[in-house]
């Protein structure tokens, strides 16, 4: 409980302190004028720490390994498994003393983004419809239920467009 403490603490002094992250090789598409940014695809341990470290925002190697359901990993494997993702410049830390307190740098938005897009472009030939009409097909979508996605969607983006 007292590491929690000073860990709040030291963080209320650091928060200014904020490092860029160095996740992702950016390019410039010239077609489109926009900056395309690679993410390397995670292995399914690293993925599983990830998806702890999003929902927690950052924490101890130990409050990881409590989040996982058991069995749970030992915690050399846990803290192994940070150390790689921290070099790959998925994760980064802030030392307190001898406790390292770990902190996602790449959102689980732009991970999802990075592996929906390399899915599409790997198994549909680049292709959003071919992409919809497989998961429409293999859920056995109605034609009803497939109306009422499009207008979901459309509503979606006419709230993402009044927000910018």
């Amino acid at each position: 409980m007292t590491i929690k403490i000073v860990i709040s603490l030291f963080r209320r002094i650091d928060r200014k302190d904020k490092r860029k992250s160095t996740f992702a090789k950016a390019t410039m598409d010239k077609e489109s004028k926009k900056t395309k940014v690679s993410i390397m695809q995670l292995t399914k341990a690293e993925e599983q720490v990830m998806q702890i470290l999003w929902d927690m925002k950052d924490g101890l190697v130990k409050d990881i390994r409590d989040s996982f359901h058991d069995p749970k990993p030992a915690r050399n494997t846990v803290s192994t498994v940070l150390r790689v993702l921290e070099k790959k410049g998925y994760v980064g830390h802030k030392v307190y003393g001898n406790v390292h307190l770990y902190h996602p740098l790449v959102s689980k938005s732009d991970y999802s983004k990075s592996q929906l897009f390399g899915l599409m472009e790997g198994y549909f030939n680049n292709s959003f419809p071919a992409m919809a009409t497989f998961f429409a097909r293999e859920k056995d979508l109605t034609v009803k239920e497939l109306d009422e996605l499009l207008e979901d969607t459309r509503k979606e983006l006419s709230n993402n467009r009044k927000r910018k």
